[in-house]
């Protein structure tokens, strides 16, 4: 757990007052009556503060919900049967009600459930699954606030840490919705080259993957959900990924460290599984459900600001030169129909000599988008 840190390491890079007017006005667009459900940690507390503030200045509601230190491990301690496989009806009616909602991972210890069976969590997020269809349906938008947990888990001390993000927000720019506004026309340019294809296939050491996206929706992802972004993506056909892949980027799900993943697909189902460290947890994740053993999105990173993973798949998905899959769960605006309590972001890097293909024409080589597409850089 982690002690009570000084919060000016973190303030006098990243503005809360800043960050809050990007999350209620860009990213959720909030509007005079909605109510905003604002969920996140203790440690986050100068930009809840300052989001209460930018939500009420649009004549808004505000619903703080502060999980407080050792509150997630003390739920899996102590949960019943009835806490893990049902939910409480006040959490239904509040996920139906609310017009939007902001999720803030802002840590004390991310390895804090790293030792919970995950078969306990995945019956919780089974157990839940109709309160997050529900708040799916809402306008919705997730992002991160710098803490001592999350920044040692990124190799990095907390006020570079803070520095990354700000860049990775784009509110290192004058103005960083402009910035936002270039990513999402690059998007839009590479998302009308896909829009048409009907096979993609990605290819690298220890990787070639076909999957089918014909006919299916690719989502720009431009920071209005997920805030950083960059990203485009869509939901493959469910039984259509056929080959192998390699996840080169390591994976934190739940505070468990899971790196090298291999997994084999024949008529887009998982038929064989192994991982370097955590092979157990993946062994797990697989029999989640029966969607759990296939793929429910296929995404290609585009922010180039963001360089390195640093164990949250929230920054590490969007990495410029990278594609990531799911297992689990597809978005239904994809027109992906796949249906799991599991959405897991697995990611392979394309970097270090790998590739890219629409229908046999290159998208991306070494990382780098190749015709039509230059990207416009930082």
């Amino acid at each position: 757990m982690t002690d009570a840190y000084d919060m000016t390491e973190v303030t006098d890079v990243l503005d809360p007052a800043a960050f809050a007017d990007l999350l209620a006005g860009y990213c959720l667009g909030v509007q005079p009556g909605q109510q905003v459900l604002v969920r996140s940690t203790t440690l986050a507390a100068p930009l809840l503060v300052e989001l209460q503030r930018a939500i009420l200045d649009r004549d808004a509601w505000a619903f703080l919900r502060v999980e407080l230190p050792g509150e997630a491990r003390n739920f899996y301690d102590h949960a019943r049967d009835r806490h893990l496989d049902e939910y409480p009806a006040l959490a239904y009616d509040e996920a139906r009600k609310i017009d939007a909602t902001v999720g803030i991972q802002a840590p004390d210890d991310v390895r804090a459930l790293a030792d919970i069976d995950p078969e306990l969590i995945a019956r919780s997020s089974r157990g839940r699954r109709d309160v997050r269809e529900q708040m799916l349906k809402k306008r919705w938008c997730s992002t991160l606030w710098p803490t001592p947990a999350n920044a040692a888990l990124a190799g990095m001390e907390l006020g570079e840490f803070a520095r990354f993000v700000q860049r990775a927000l784009l509110l290192d720019r004058p103005d960083p919705v402009g910035g936002w506004g270039e990513l999402h026309q690059f998007q839009a340019a590479l998302i009308d080259r896909l829009e048409d294809a009907r096979e993609l296939r990605i290819e690298a050491d220890g990787t070639d993957l076909r999957l089918d996206v014909s006919h299916r929706t690719w989502v720009n992802s431009d920071g209005k959900r997920n805030m950083p972004s960059g990203e485009v993506f869509t939901g493959p056909h469910e039984a259509s990924a056929t080959g192998r892949i390699r996840y080169t980027i390591p994976s934190a799900p739940a505070g468990v460290d899971v790196s090298g993943v291999e997994l084999e697909f024949r008529d887009g189902e998982v038929m064989t599984a192994s991982a370097e460290t955590g092979e157990e947890y993946l062994r797990r994740a697989l029999a989640t459900d029966d969607g759990a053993r296939r793929l429910g999105e296929v995404g290609i990173g585009t922010n180039y600001g963001i360089d390195r993973p640093i164990g949250a798949i929230l920054f590490d998905e969007k990495i410029g030169g990278t594609v990531h899959t799911a297992l689990g769960r597809s978005y239904p605006e994809t027109g992906g129909k796949n249906v799991s309590a599991l959405h897991w972001d697995l990611i392979c890097d394309l970097r270090p000599g790998g590739r890219l293909s629409a229908d046999g024409e290159t998208i991306m080589e070494n990382g780098n988008f190749r015709w039509p597409f230059e990207p416009t850089g930082r």
